[in-house]
Parts: structure tokens; sequence; C-alpha cells
């Protein structure tokens, strides 16, 4: 029950990383206020790695800037070998 809420979890903060980069991009292109790389790479941090990385190649977001193009994938790289192997160790 608990991996299942946790999977939910994950999701979910994986969904906001994609939607996140999507609204970003919209503020970018309009010239409005936008979401703060810090927030972006909070988000990143807490297992939202793999949405980011799919929102920002859908919607070419940030892919100039090294730290995101290698940073986000690689950091979704880490972040499923911790997932795949967290249920085996509890």
């Amino acid at each position: 029950m608990i991996l299942i809420s946790a999977a939910f979890i994950i999701i979910a903060i994986n969904i906001v990383g994609f939607l996140i980069m999507m609204i970003d991009k919209r503020r970018a292109v309009k010239q409005e206020y936008r979401i703060s790389e810090k927030t972006l790479w909070t988000v990143a941090i807490f297992f939202g790695a793999a949405g980011m990385t799919v929102g920002m190649n859908m919607f070419r977001h940030k892919t100039k800037h090294t730290q995101f193009k290698i940073g986000l994938p690689s950091l979704t790289i880490i972040q499923l070998v911790i997932l795949y192997f967290l249920p085996h160790i509890i």
C-alpha cells in the first residue's frame, strides 16, 4: 500500500514538473514573469526530473542551458535507479 501511494506521489510530481516547464516556456515567449531556476531544480530534485526532461524536450525549453540539457536527464537516471533499488532495500 505504501509503494502504491509513493508511486502516485511520484507521478503527480512528474506531472507538476512537466507542467511548470510548459508554463515557463509560455511565459518566456510572452516575455512575462518567469519561474525561477531554483524552483525548477527543487521540483526536479524531489523526483520530478523525468517529467521535466520530457517537458524540456517537448517544449524545447532550457535546451540550450547545459545544466538542464545534461543535468535533468542525469538526475532522471539517478532517480530511476533509486526507485528501482529502494523497494529491495526496504
